[in-house]
């Protein structure tokens, strides 16, 4: 069965917060702090390192969150649907406490 315009649409925005939530986890959070240190330590700083540079960059990692999420749209939608949803949900409250706090 094919998916609705409005249904893509959804899809679309949802993947959109997805990617955004997933580069803020690699390239912000505290939780993922020690592995982007340990990049660091092993690859030289992002100045110096193609490596480095990339988990440190947004625009490079909403690229490839983006790609993933596309990829799996296609061969996975079921599991990726869901993860993406999650990470949406994980987006918007986030964005909803900042607006709220400041």
């Amino acid at each position: 069965m094919r998916a609705s315009r409005t249904d893509a649409l959804a899809d679309l925005v949802v993947d959109a917060l997805a990617t955004y939530r997933l580069v803020k986890l690699i390239r912000d959070d505290k939780i993922t702090e020690p592995a982007r240190d340990a990049v660091v330590d092993k690859h030289g700083p992002p100045a110096k390192s193609k490596v480095s540079y990339l988990v440190h960059c947004p625009w490079c990692l909403s690229f490839y969150f983006g790609a993933a999420l596309t990829l799996g749209r296609r061969f996975a939608p079921g599991p990726t649907n869901g993860v993406s949803r999650t990470f949406a949900l994980s987006a918007l409250a986030g964005i909803g406490t900042q607006l709220l706090d400041s």
